[in-house]
């Protein structure tokens, strides 16, 4: 039996790919808060690897990528590929800074035994950060500055292969292109039948599309926003992760039955990268 394949959001993370922060790189081009003079780099590695240290006790199996110089975003694994039941899709950046990464985290999930199932080319562009699991067989794609006409298309053909349908949602321009907006920025699914959202940002038709599901949404404060309380990584159906600061979804999750644990996020959050962000999955079950 594989040891790889992801077909849902919420299903049990049993592996996962996460990548040490590096150094070498310059923050301040990837628009990091802060960075240089405010960018604590102690800080960052220090809290990547409590994390990483939370995914373990928490079961899952992390494979740590060397760190990557010279791209200060590549710890955030989840926007260049994007994982199917039968392999890793090489997805193809929008953002200048992050256009390298693609073909360095593919490689670097092909050595350790993931295929490719697809690959973007031409003028197509999408991150990972816009497409999520509503079902087994279902992707949710936002359509965004990072995530192209082109980039829908082709990955509508790959996706079609495996035999996985795309419902495409079209995102607000919020605060522009130079905002990073993604539809994860505003929907993370939690178990079957429950979602965090951002409703203030989410296309009026994915909240109907949810409703429709019966899945039901915990809505996350305005106050919350900004620290990526929407960014919350279920590693089993009802526990998540998800960034230390937000206190009122925390309790708003512990209300629904949800297992919250936290890390400290202040450093990463600097590079608008939640714990989502932080992670591949490569095995869901």
């Amino acid at each position: 039996m594989s040891n790889f394949g992801v077909s849902s959001s919420v299903a049990t993370l049993k592996r996962v790919a996460v990548r040490r922060p590096t150094r070498a790189a310059d923050y301040a081009g990837a628009h990091w808060l802060g960075a240089p003079d405010e960018l604590d780099l102690d800080a960052l590695e220090r809290d990547h690897a409590a994390f990483v240290a939370l995914l373990k006790s928490l079961g899952c199996e992390v494979d740590e990528l060397p760190e990557a110089p010279g791209l200060a975003d590549a710890i955030f694994v989840y926007d260049p590929a994007f994982t199917t039941p039968s392999g890793v899709i090489q997805l193809q950046g929008a953002k200048e800074a992050r256009m390298k990464e693609p073909s360095l985290l593919v490689s670097d999930l092909n050595e350790r035994g993931i295929p490719t199932v697809g690959t973007l080319f031409g003028d197509a562009t999408a991150d990972g950060g816009d497409m999520c699991w509503l079902d087994n067989h279902t992707v949710a794609l936002g359509r965004t500055y990072r995530t192209n006409a082109e980039g829908e298309r082709q990955l509508r053909e790959i996706f079609g292969r495996e035999g996985i349908n795309v419902l495409t949602f079209h995102m607000p321009h919020a605060l522009g292109p130079e905002f990073c907006l993604h539809l994860m920025s505003v929907i993370s699914p939690i178990r079957d039948n429950l979602a965090v959202v951002y409703e203030r940002e989410t296309p009026i038709t994915l909240l109907q599309e949810l409703a429709a599901r019966g899945i039901d949404t915990v809505s996350v404060p305005d106050s919350e926003y900004m620290s990526l309380a929407c960014n919350v990584l279920a590693v089993a159906p009802g526990v998540v992760v998800m960034p230390s600061g937000n206190p009122l979804t925390a309790e708003l999750l512990r209300n629904r039955g949800v297992e919250v644990h936290t890390y400290e996020a202040s450093t990463i959050n600097r590079g608008e990268g939640g714990p989502t962000c932080l992670t591949r999955p490569l095995w869901r079950e």
